[in-house]
């Protein structure tokens, strides 16, 4: 059974913004890592359209941009999107009935499958299919944005701390 869990970069306030501050070079190892060791992952539209831009190699890439766009076009996603009417290669557009589809993946695949949107993770946090969160700290405030919990913070309970990369730290959480 799948464990699913949603993981982002957010600034000391609680936002994620990703053209206010970028991963440094050991957290962006630690990213690749990660995406190549997923199962698969489930983006909200706005998330996906984002991360679209790992679709196609850039000249100005280098190695380890490289490799990240490689496991991320190697794993299977699906999109959560009443709106778009297609996505791009090796992703399933759901637009209905997101909770069985979400558990039907649970229950039939191994391993860990990301969640990847405040949005999308706060719709499947009220369903309760939401088994870990992990907070990726960084050193800055925002003092606006996206929140990383995009309704009120369910009850969590602290399991691990760590630092990850050159001024992060990882706080990951269940479901109290």
């Amino acid at each position: 059974m799948a464990k699913l869990v949603f993981g982002m970069n957010q600034s000391l306030d609680g936002y994620v913004d990703h053209q206010e501050f970028a991963p440094g070079p050991a957290l962006f190892r630690h990213w690749i890592d990660h995406v190549r060791d997923l199962t698969g992952s489930v983006y909200g539209r706005r998330m996906y359209e984002i991360m679209r831009y790992w679709d196609e190699d850039r000249p100005e890439w280098n190695a380890e941009e490289h490799a990240f766009a490689a496991a991320w076009r190697r794993q299977p996603k699906w999109v959560v999107s009443r709106s778009l009417k297609s996505v791009g290669p090796n992703t399933t557009l759901v637009a209905d009935d997101i909770e069985t589809v979400i558990r039907g993946l649970k229950a039939r695949l191994p391993g860990e499958i990301a969640v990847a949107g405040p949005g999308l993770a706060r719709s499947l946090t009220d369903l309760g299919l939401v088994d870990e969160y992990r907070l990726y700290i960084h050193p800055v405030v925002l003092g606006r944005g996206t929140p990383f919990f995009a309704g009120p913070r369910p009850p969590l309970r602290l399991v691990a701390n760590d630092p990850v990369g050159e001024d992060v730290i990882r706080l990951t959480y269940v479901p109290a």
